[in-house]
C-alpha cells in the first residue's frame, strides 16, 4: 500500500481517516484522533468488532508518479504472508516485497507521561436492573474504561464505569494479570468512583499519581487511557479550552469542569489527565458529540476530586455536594433592581422559589435579593470572581462546601439587609435521577404493577429521548415540581397484567396515582400499605386525567396469586416494602 499520487508543485494531502477501529497516523509529533464519541457511554469490549482495512486513499492527481518503496503506511496487527521469519528473528525478502526496517530498541523509547505505568485498564460485568419489569435484572454484559492509582492503595475511575457492577477487576500496564476489585464509594453526582485492590502483588513497584493545581488556560495536558481502537495504553494531547461550571451528564448535576481539545473516547472515562509537570489535574469523563463540532472533551478538576476524597475520609462513605436549595432569577434589568429596592451599589439575584425540603425554606423567602454567600458579593449575572480576569457561578461555592456545613447568605429584604447562617444539605428530587445501586420498588395488586417514577424509568420506557416522549404530565412534574417532604415520591401505574378481574383497564399505563379510596398517595410504600390493610368492599384508585380504577377487594387479592404465578414474579412488592 504506497503513498498517493501527488499534484506536481502541490504537496500532497494527508488521507483522513473516518473508522474509530484503526487509526492511521503519518509520522511526525502529533497525533489528531480521528473522532469523538461520548466518554459517558461505557463500551461493550464484545460490541467493538476490529476488522482490518486500508485508509481511504486521497484524491488522485495529474503529473509524475511517486516512487513506491520508502515510507510506507502499514495497517497496525496487519502481517504480510510474503515476509519469512529467519531462525534469529529478522525479516528476510521473498519476491517484490521490501524487507522491514528493524524495530526500535526499548531502552531507546521515552516514556512521554511519568505518572503512565499508574495508570490500569477496568474491566467490569454489569447487572442492571429491569426498570419496566422491576423484579427481575436485565442481561449482564461486560464494558472496559481506565483508572490511576493514587495514594492509600486506591484507584480512582469514573462511577458510569463500575456502576450496577457485579464484578469488578484492574490490569496494569503491562501485565496479564487482572486483580479483582472492591468499590468502596460511587460518587453519582460527580461521576467518581473509588476502588482498592486486597492484592498486595498488585501495588508492588507502582508510584502513585500526584495531583496538581487547577489549570490555566491553554495549559498543555494529556490524556492517558485505554480507548477503544486498541488494548494498550493511549495517549492524546491538548489544552485547556475554557474552565466553567457543567453539566455532568451521568449525575444530571452542574459542577465545575474543564474543557480541553484532546481526544477524549470510549474507554478513556476515568483515565488521568495529566500536565507538563506529571501531576493529575481531571479525571476524563464525558465529550461533546456533534456534527458542528470537534475534538471538545470534558474533565473533571481536581477540586471535585478532592471534595470527593476528603468526604470519604471525613464521613467514611460519599454523602454528595450539597446545593443552596433555591430557584434565581437574574436582576440586570435596572427597573427591576429599583422595584426591589435595590441601591445603585448592591448587587444579587431574585429568589423564585425554594425547595419545600431544603433546610434555608425556614428563613429565606421568595423575593428575597441574594447580596452574598460566605462573604462573597454575587453579581446581578449570578457570577462571582473566580480567578484574574474570569468568573464562575455562584453554585461553584456552595458546591466547595460539605454536607451539614453551615454558610452565611447576606439578603436583601423589604430594603432591609439580613443575614442568615444555614445549613447546606443535598437535593431532594420529586423524580430522583439515580437510585443509587438499589433494586427499584414496586406493587403489584389485581394486575395493576405500581411503581415510583425516576429518570432511569423514563430512560426504561421511553429511550434517551424521554424527555420528547414521555407524557407531558410527567415530563412537567420531573422539570418543573419539587417534593413537598423528603419522602414524596411520584407513583403510577406501570402496566396492567391482563387478567379477567382488570378487563377493561388494559390501556392504563405510566398514569400518576393520585389518591387511594379518597386519601391522597404519598409514596409507594404508603399505598402498598393503605391497599394491604384495606377492609372496604371496593379498591378504588384516583388517577391522573380523572379516571378511576375500581376493584373488588376480595376478588383482587385473590386473583393476585394467580397472576403472580401466570408472570413468573416472586413476590407481590418489592423488599423494601415489606419492612
Amino acid at each position: 500500500m504506497g503513498e498517493p499520487k501527488r499534484k506536481r508543485g502541490r504537496k500532497p494531502k494527508a488521507p483522513k481517516t473516518e473508522s474509530m477501529d484503526f487509526q492511521f497516523t503519518n509520522p511526525g509529533p502529533s497525533t489528531t484522533a480521528t473522532a469523538t464519541a461520548a466518554a459517558n457511554d461505557v463500551v461493550s469490549a464484545s460490541a467493538v468488532e476490529l476488522t482490518e482495512g486500508s485508509p481511504p486513499s486521497a484524491r488522485r492527481g495529474r503529473g509524475r508518479p511517486r516512487k513506491i518503496g520508502k515510507h510506507v503506511e502499514k495497517s497496525p496487527e496487519r502481517r504480510s504472508s510474503r515476509f519469512v521469519e529467519s531462525s534469529n528473528g529478522d525479516a528476510r525478502h521473498v519476491g517484490s516485497v521490501v524487507v522491514p526496517e528493524a524495530p526500535p530498541r526499548w531502552e531507546s523509547v521515552v516514556r512521554v507521561v511519568p505518572s503512565m505505568d499508574a495508570v490500569v485498564k477496568v474491566f467490569c460485568v454489569h447487572t442492571e436492573p429491569n426498570f419496566s419489569l422491576p423484579w427481575q435484572r436485565k442481561r449482564q454484559y461486560s464494558s472496559s474504561s481506565s483508572g490511576f492509582i493514587i495514594e492509600g492503595r486506591r484507584v480512582l475511575t469514573n462511577a458510569h464505569s463500575v456502576e450496577h457492577h457485579t464484578q469488578v477487576k484492574l490490569k496494569k500496564r503491562g501485565s496479564d494479570t487482572k486483580y479483582l476489585a472492591t468499590v468502596l464509594a460511587i460518587g453519582t453526582e460527580c461521576d467518581i468512583a473509588l476502588l482498592t485492590v486486597n492484592d498486595d502483588e498488585f501495588w508492588d513497584g507502582v508510584k502513585p499519581v500526584e495531583f496538581g493545581d487547577l489549570p490555566a488556560l491553554q495549559d498543555a495536558v494529556t490524556v492517558v487511557g485505554y480507548p477503544i481502537g486498541g488494548d494498550t495504553i493511549s495517549v492524546t494531547s491538548g489544552v485547556v479550552s475554557r474552565m466553567e461550571i457543567l453539566s455532568y451528564v451521568h449525575g444530571s448535576t452542574e459542577l465545575l469542569g474543564l474543557q480541553i481539545d484532546a481526544a477524549i473516547n470510549s474507554g478513556n472515562s476515568g483515565g488521568p489527565a495529566i500536565n507538563d509537570k506529571g501531576k493529575c489535574v481531571g479525571i476524563a469523563f464525558q465529550s461533546l458529540k456533534h456534527e458542528d463540532v470537534e475534538n471538545i472533551g470534558y474533565v473533571i478538576p481536581t477540586p471535585v476530586i478532592m471534595h470527593f476524597i476528603r468526604d470519604y475520609e471525613k464521613n467514611g462513605a460519599y454523602t454528595g455536594f450539597p446545593i443552596l436549595g433555591v430557584e434565581w432569577q437574574k436582576m440586570e434589568n435596572p427597573d427591576l433592581r429599583v422595584s426591589m429596592g435595590m441601591g445603585p451599589d448592591q448587587k444579587g439575584v431574585r429568589i423564585r422559589r425554594i425547595e419545600p425540603t431544603a433546610p434555608e425554606s425556614h428563613v429565606l423567602k421568595p423575593s428575597d435579593v441574594i447580596l452574598s454567600f460566605d462573604g462573597v458579593n454575587i453579581a446581578n449575572d449570578g457570577t462571582v470572581p473566580f480567578r484574574h480576569g474570569e468568573r464562575i457561578g455562584f453554585s461553584y461555592l456552595v458546591s466547595q462546601k460539605y454536607t451539614g456545613d453551615n454558610a452565611v447568605v447576606k439578603v436583601l429584604r423589604n430594603s432591609q439587609i439580613l443575614e442568615f447562617c444555614i445549613k447546606l444539605a443535598i437535593h431532594k428530587r420529586l423524580i430522583a435521577a439515580h437510585i443509587k445501586g438499589r433494586p427499584p420498588s414496586y406493587y403489584i395488586i389485581g394486575g395493576f404493577v405500581f411503581t415510583a417514577v425516576s429518570v432511569p424509568y423514563l430512560r426504561s420506557e421511553y429511550g434517551k429521548d424521554y424527555e420528547f416522549d414521555a407524557p407531558v404530565k410527567l415530563l412537567d412534574k420531573h422539570l418543573y415540581s419539587m417534593a413537598q417532604s423528603v419522602d414524596e415520591q411520584l407513583v403510577v401505574v406501570a402496566q396492567v397484567l391482563v387478567a379477567d378481574i382488570n378487563i377493561g383497564y388494559e390501556e392504563i399505563v405510566n398514569t400518576q396515582v393520585l389518591s387511594f379510596n379518597g386519601k391522597p398517595v404519598k409514596n409507594l410504600k404508603s399505598l402498598a400499605t393503605m391497599v394491604e390493610s384495606c377492609d372496604d368492599e371496593f379498591l378504588k384508585f384516583e388517577l391522573e386525567y380523572q379516571q378511576i380504577v375500581v376493584l373488588q377487594t376480595k376478588t383482587a387479592k385473590a386473583a393476585t396469586l394467580d397472576i403472580l404465578t401466570t408472570h413468573c414474579i416472586p413476590s407481590a412488592m418489592s423488599d423494601d416494602l415489606k419492612t
